[in-house]
């Protein structure tokens, strides 16, 4: 496969944004979930951010990066992006929503520029990996780059376990 054949709308996206990358291609039958995908491409869980869609009442659509080992806490996301509540959409609605499946979506290049919040610890990262846009590929770029080109936020919006 030439390079050329390789590009996702996250990479065209990137490319024209002058946004430096770097990628990384997987055998991916059934897409399990993104802690199977660090495991498989023996990537630190740290550092491989999930990508989470959201609605509120109102109809309006959010998207969430977070670590692949967290899990979002619906109250604080509400509060940071100024709804009520919301609920993940349910997932026979992601491609029509996003352009993108299950395992292959990422906050770069939706078919709509959707409301980003990247879970602020990222930003103590130098790279993280999120999905290229498609099944069985991994981009890995700054944190700064991802909120840049996903137009993102930084905000709390994880589960944070009592001690």
């Amino acid at each position: 496969m030439s390079k050329k054949e390789l590009k996702t709308n996250a990479m065209r996206i990137l490319d024209r944004m002058k946004i430096p990358y770097e990628y990384q291609t997987y055998e991916c039958e059934n897409f399990e979930d993104g802690i199977a995908t660090a495991d498989q491409l023996s990537l630190p869980h740290e550092e491989v951010y999930k990508t989470l869609v959201t609605q509120a009442k109102s109809g309006s659509h959010y998207v969430f990066v977070i670590p692949i080992e967290e899990e979002i806490d619906f109250k604080k996301a509400a509060k940071v992006v100024g709804e009520k509540s919301l609920e993940m959409i349910p997932l026979k609605n992601l491609t029509s929503i996003t352009g993108y499946v299950r395992g292959g979506c990422t906050a770069i290049g939706m078919k709509k520029q959707f409301p980003t919040v990247i879970q602020e610890d990222a930003k103590q990262l130098e790279k993280l990996y999120v999905s290229g846009g498609k099944l069985g590929m991994q981009l890995r770029l700054s944190p700064e780059d991802l909120k840049t080109a996903s137009r993102a936020v930084y905000g709390d919006v994880i589960r944070k376990e009592e001690k």
